[in-house]
């Protein structure tokens, strides 16, 4: 197959289209920064710079192309440009898509967030047709959501439109922002992430790496348009999270329970701060108010319709846990 990747810097991104290639596809990838290019040129991957917002670019790069992967979006948790978040992860899309179906192309794969699907309630685990009755917690859902609304109604002939909606991913890679659960683990391991949220109780899903990778490829064989597809793995506490990680590590740290107004102040001192070092801030309180919710996910329509698979917290985490250890660790 010709495969064309937007978002091939990021953490999803960068692996499938390694993935791709060692699966002898011919893979083109989308970079802002061509200094970035180096792996994918030695794996004989075509860069081509640019980015999702130049339509001329997206339609000569796509030209031959059966898939288009989208994975570029803006995930950060504060924009100082408040437009920018709608730009990139609504108009940008539509762009890929336009651009898409100038060139012909058979399917666009567009991953999105289980955060869109919202959080369960009296333990009802949300899936594909759960109806959202909650405000979005962030702006990143809230874009993403208007993605997914304008993707699918664009659906009407070529190319096909599958949306796939991963959970919390961890996993070896790219330490960046979106792997924020790979470097909770690698503090954990450190013994520089001393906090339980809340009261450890509440429950996330935590998909790992290769399992979304997987889910994305098969997405793309399997997957059928129009539809949407949840990418998850387990369904764990904070306390059952950080107590495997203990029995990886071989040895359980002591956690501080923080309650919400704590966190709450922690990340206001921490914008201040950010603001103070002229730099992003890593977390707001939208996101607080986020990840203190139960998620509790489904992935059975990608398992019954994609023949996707989970891996088994305790075995992602050890497999990433060998990986932190092996190597030598970069933060962006």
């Amino acid at each position: 197959m010709r495969i064309f990747i937007t978002g091939a810097s990021g953490f999803i991104g960068s692996i499938l289209a390694l993935k791709l290639a060692e699966d002898n596809h011919s893979v083109t990838v989308l970079l802002r920064d061509p200094s970035m290019a180096g792996e994918f040129t030695l794996k004989g991957i075509k860069v081509v710079q640019g980015d999702i917002f130049n339509t001329e670019v997206l339609k000569t790069a796509m030209i031959g192309c059966d898939w288009v992967f989208h994975l570029a979006a803006y995930t950060r948790p504060v924009s100082r440009d408040p437009d920018l978040p709608y730009l990139t992860n609504v108009t940008g899309t539509l762009n890929v898509l336009e651009a898409a179906k100038s060139q012909s192309v058979e399917k666009v794969i567009i991953t999105s967030t289980a955060g869109t699907l919202g959080y369960s309630c009296n333990g009802i685990p949300v899936d594909e047709e759960t109806e959202r009755d909650a405000e979005y917690n962030t702006e990143y859902e809230r874009t993403k959501a208007a993605s997914e609304k304008a993707a699918l109604n664009y659906c009407s002939g070529k190319p096909d439109v599958v949306i796939v909606n991963p959970t919390r991913v961890y996993g070896p890679g790219k330490l960046s922002l979106s792997n924020s659960v790979t470097r909770i683990i690698e503090l954990y391991g450190r013994g520089l992430w001393r906090i339980m949220p809340g009261d450890g109780e509440a429950i996330g899903n935590y998909v790992f790496i290769g399992d979304v990778v997987r889910g994305l490829i098969l997405a793309a064989v399997n997957g059928k348009g129009g539809e949407r597809y949840i990418l998850g793995g387990e369904n764990i506490t904070y306390r059952e999270f950080f107590r495997i990680l203990g029995e990886v590590y071989g040895r359980e740290r002591k956690l501080l329970n923080i309650r919400k107004p704590a966190l709450k102040r922690i990340v206001r001192f921490a914008g201040i701060y950010s603001k103070w070092m002229d730099k992003p801030a890593f977390i707001s309180n939208d996101w607080i108010d986020k990840y203190l919710k139960n998620w509790i996910v489904s992935s059975t329509k990608a398992e019954t319709h994609l023949n996707y698979k989970i891996t088994p917290f305790r075995e992602g985490a050890g497999i990433t846990v060998s990986w932190l250890k092996s190597n030598k660790i970069e933060h962006d």
